[in-house]
């Protein structure tokens, strides 16, 4: 940048103004990094504040030479001019260490807010919280929920076995469990998928017997349908059959149910 030396252009009045408004930047500067509520970050703006003092000073004893001491109007600007190329350099160096600390004042806030929310995600793990299960809906322990969706799991994967084990062990370890209806119909279920017919029969029946208006109720019955005619107990099926249709009649159940009666009865 090119700065007039020349008396006739300028007179000391505008470089002062000049002045004025280069230290009205920097006291913006000051005053946004004021704002910062970190200790550190506060006390580094502090230390910028007091370069800035600093300089400012000497800008005002520049601005005297101009006006009590009697140098020559081209010299007065020419050092003024440099006291204003001086306190340029510092306000740009002010303002880069203003951006770092306000950078690293965000990424402090940021690990902040993820240790907070980290901590809230390991106390809902601990929490009893609600579950919504087979229409129904209640509060279960962390623990409770991991052993149901556990056995679950295996049984999705075809781990009948693994998944009989983990349901009966839950079924006795939790006996008042909201998910207690459902534990009973997939570990009939998965009886049912190793041909253990008579246990899935009792465990199908347990249910329907707890809870009748369950929403799993009506396949329950038409599953013990299904074992019995794996048995080859065509007669106790027809009955099973007919107590479904009987029971729930609106119920999808019920109508797989008047199709396999009507093909016994061919």
């Amino acid at each position: 940048m090119t700065w007039p030396i020349c008396p006739g252009q300028y007179s000391v009045a505008s470089w002062c103004r000049t002045m004025v408004f280069a230290v009205g930047v920097c006291g913006s500067v000051s005053a946004s990094a004021a704002l910062f509520e970190d200790g550190e970050a506060r006390k580094a703006i502090l230390d910028l504040r007091q370069k800035f003092e600093s300089q400012k000073l000497a800008v005002e004893q520049a601005k005297q030479a101009c006006t009590t001491h009697g140098a020559s109007q081209a010299d007065s600007l020419l050092a003024l001019q440099r006291q204003i190329e001086l306190l340029r350099g510092e306000l740009a160096q002010l303002r880069g260490e203003q951006e770092k600390l306000a950078a690293a004042l965000a990424e402090e806030q940021r690990q902040r807010k993820d240790e907070t929310r980290s901590v809230a995600d390991r106390l809902g793990k601990l929490e009893p919280a609600k579950v919504n299960v087979d229409g129904a809906e209640f509060v279960a322990d962390p623990a409770e929920r991991r052993e149901y969706d556990a056995a679950m799991q295996a049984f999705k994967q075809g781990d009948y076995l693994g998944a009989q084990q983990q349901f009966v062990a839950f079924i006795e370890r939790y006996p008042g469990s909201g998910y207690l209806l459902s534990a009973f119909f997939w570990l009939g279920n998965a009886q049912y998928a190793t041909r253990d017919y008579k246990e899935a029969i009792f465990n199908f029946r347990a249910m329907v017997s707890r809870a009748p208006k369950h929403i799993r109720s009506p396949e329950a019955i038409l599953a013990v349908a299904s074992c019995q005619l794996e048995l080859k107990d065509v007669r106790a099926a027809r009955k099973t059959l007919q107590e479904l249709i009987q029971t729930y009649p609106k119920s999808e159940a019920a109508v797989a149910a008047r199709e396999r009666l009507a093909a016994l009865n061919k």
